[in-house]
């Protein structure tokens, strides 16, 4: 199976990055197989429209489920149209997240976060 995770960096070691719209990477995973792509987030800085674009992208590779901290309206309305599963990811690495989401141990995202809250000092994150 394709998951997403959103990263702070561009390997299994990166930390979780708790925006998804606003990610600074996206680490695509196998995982069957661990083999990985890192992608940087082109509109990790853009003005609007960051999520639509982020979501699209998980459409465009196949992706099954994304593992994030939050997930704004925009991004929330492309995953689940396109029935991607969002899973709320925690404050550790990569890699950690992945073992955690095999073993069923991460929720699913519902809720969106207010539009963008990615934004701000330290990219509005907590």
């Amino acid at each position: 199976m394709k998951i997403c995770i959103s990263s702070k960096g561009n390997s299994l070691d990166s930390m979780l990055d708790s925006r998804f719209g606003r990610a600074d990477y996206f680490i695509i995973v196998d995982t069957d197989t661990m083999e990985f792509e890192s992608i940087e987030n082109t509109a990790a800085t853009s003005g609007g429209g960051a999520g639509i674009t982020s979501g699209q992208m998980m459409v465009d590779r196949d992706i099954k489920a994304v593992i994030t901290g939050n997930v704004g309206p925009n991004a929330m309305s492309v995953l689940k149209a396109a029935d991607i599963d969002i899973y709320r990811g925690m404050a550790i690495s990569v890699k950690e997240n992945i073992e955690s989401f095999k073993r069923g141990l991460l929720e699913k995202i519902e809720a969106t976060v207010p539009a963008h809250s990615g934004l701000g000092i330290n990219g509005g994150q907590k």
